[in-house]
């Protein structure tokens, strides 16, 4: 067992209880998501203690973290450091799932992953299922649970890689069809009255919690919990209660609170504990904080261009069609033409590096005709915002049916570090081939991050291609280095870039531009003003 942290408290068989000074209770769930405009202070950073609003845009439709998630990886594309992972044990409605969140609450990280072992009940036969469903099955024995599927689960989400997660219904003792997606973490929380009872389940965890909850409060949260929200009737909870649960917390749930590191007594009533974890896994997070633009700036410089780059051959109409939006003379209407010119001429030559294989057919003269076709299974579009987006048309216009999905990368203004906002990616995507598109590309920090986040949704780096109206060799060299095998295609590359990170000619900020918003006053290449190349 790793030795316990340093918290004041008081040490009970090799782990540290802490005392519940200032407790109040604090089991609400809806703790986690506030209602927006409450009077707040304002959010600072990423890794701060104050109890701001959490950082969050709220559409009909969905919710989006406002707060980016700083690179998790190196300047050779690589994670440096795995996600931090918190392991919350205890028994039956001990409140895991109140501390798990009130921890997320505190923590105010927008990139927090919340895992509970109540989704990996293991699919049970029909027999098991009759047995289910008159209270006759054992859901509080190790053998209920698919510890292999938390497992690989776990390492995948500390890698940093996007995960499915199987969806649970405790009404009918089954999996739904549908699986959730989880991916970014920062930090892991792990929660389930058996999350200490594997040996390579506990080694995958960095701080191991027990709730320690008196067991009449426990009985009475099952009742409520299981009659209003699983459809169970009272004398069937009580039975299950006295042949399963209170056995199997004596054997297998108890015993485990001598591995852990922290026992915090009374729950979600005990802040005291809860602000002590907090401090805890700030500083750890502290520690993982990365700078990936300046590693950038002073790497990979006087080498020579890369093969995976291929640029656009420079013929005339190329470079008037450059001379005109470089122009800071030219009209929004002129931009907006010549840009669009120019993507539709960078796709039409991206797409000539997909795979192609012979196949013939027959002409209307009913002659064969040996031909070539796609040898892929579905071409994805993949843009960086906001300036990607407007690659999206011409890719439309000349892929029929294509996919597209959204990343939004934005610069952290106090750090000048790339940060993940937002994504939305199409269903399975690692099966397709990938144009990732933004406009400009000077660093190559954006541009990194991008291609990350396809890597950990298991896109092959050789099924990703790279296009940009503009890109500085920094950027080209950046990318190629991390990611080899990443195809790179532009319509030019500038040789150089200036202190603030600015494509030297360049070409302005793109997306101010294009979309005719008011510009930064230094005329800073898009990628530095919405994404971060």
């Amino acid at each position: 067992m790793s030795s316990p942290p340093a918290y004041p408290g008081i040490r009970v068989s090799g782990c540290w209880t802490l005392g519940a000074e200032g407790s109040s209770n604090a089991e609400s769930l809806d703790r986690l998501l506030p209602p927006v405009g409450a009077g707040r202070s304002p959010r600072k950073r990423t890794t701060s203690q104050c109890k701001s609003e959490p950082p969050l845009l709220r559409t009909s439709k969905r919710t989006i973290y406002t707060a980016g998630r700083p690179p998790w990886y190196n300047e050779h594309g690589t994670q440096s450091k795995e996600a931090f992972a918190i392991g919350l044990g205890g028994g039956s409605a001990s409140g895991k799932t109140t501390v798990a969140r009130m921890i997320i609450e505190a923590l105010d990280v927008p990139w927090v992953v919340l895992l509970s072992m109540d989704s990996f009940y293991k699919v049970l036969t029909r027999q098991q299922q009759e047995q289910a469903a008159h209270n006759n099955f054992n859901f509080d024995h190790p053998d209920a649970f698919d510890f292999d599927l938390i497992i690989s689960t776990l390492k995948k989400l500390k890698q940093g890689k996007s995960v499915k997660v199987p969806i649970y219904d405790f009404t009918t003792h089954s999996r739904k069809k549908d699986w959730k997606t989880l991916y970014g973490a920062n930090v892991i929380i792990f929660e389930g009255i058996m999350a200490f009872a594997d040996k390579t389940l506990l080694e995958l965890l960095d701080m191991k919690i027990f709730v320690d909850t008196d067991s009449d409060i426990r009985l009475v949260r099952r009742l409520r919990r299981d009659i209003s929200e699983r459809g169970r009737d009272i004398e069937g909870v009580i039975k299950q209660y006295n042949k399963f649960v209170k056995p199997a917390f004596d054997q297998y749930i108890q015993p485990t609170m001598r591995v852990a590191d922290i026992v915090v007594p009374r729950g979600s009533g005990n802040t005291v504990a809860i602000d002590l974890i907090v401090q805890h896994v700030h500083s750890q997070l502290e520690e993982r904080e990365l700078s990936v633009r300046a590693a950038l700036a002073s790497a990979h410089q006087c080498h020579p261009l890369p093969r995976t780059l291929s640029v656009l051959k420079s013929t005339p109409q190329v470079r008037g069609m450059h001379t005109i939006i470089r122009d800071r003379e030219t009209s929004r209407d002129e931009f907006i033409f010549y840009s669009k010119r120019l993507m539709r001429l960078l796709i039409e030559h991206a797409l000539s590096f997909l795979p192609f294989q012979d196949c013939v057919v027959q002409t209307p003269q009913g002659q064969d005709y040996a031909g070539k076709c796609y040898a892929g299974k579905q071409i994805t579009g993949v843009s960086i915002l906001r300036a990607g987006e407007t690659m999206e048309p011409a890719l439309r216009a000349v892929c029929k049916d294509v996919r597209i999905g959204t990343i939004l990368i934005q610069t952290n203004q106090q750090t000048g570090e790339p940060e993940l906002h937002y994504l939305r990616l199409p269903k399975d995507i690692s099966d397709d081939h990938v144009i990732l598109m933004d406009c400009t590309v000077s660093t190559g920090a954006a541009a990194m991050m991008a291609v990350r986040v396809l890597l950990d949704h298991d896109v092959p780096e050789d099924k990703i291609f790279l296009l940009s109206l503009l890109m500085a060799e920094m950027g080209v060299h950046s990318v190629a280095y991390a990611f080899p095998r990443v195809r790179i295609i532009t319509t030019a590359v500038d040789k150089r870039v200036n202190d603030l990170f600015r494509i030297i000619p360049g070409i302005g900020n793109f997306g101010d531009r294009y979309f005719g918003t008011d510009a930064v006053p230094d005329g800073s290449d898009d990628e530095e003003g919405g994404s971060t190349g």
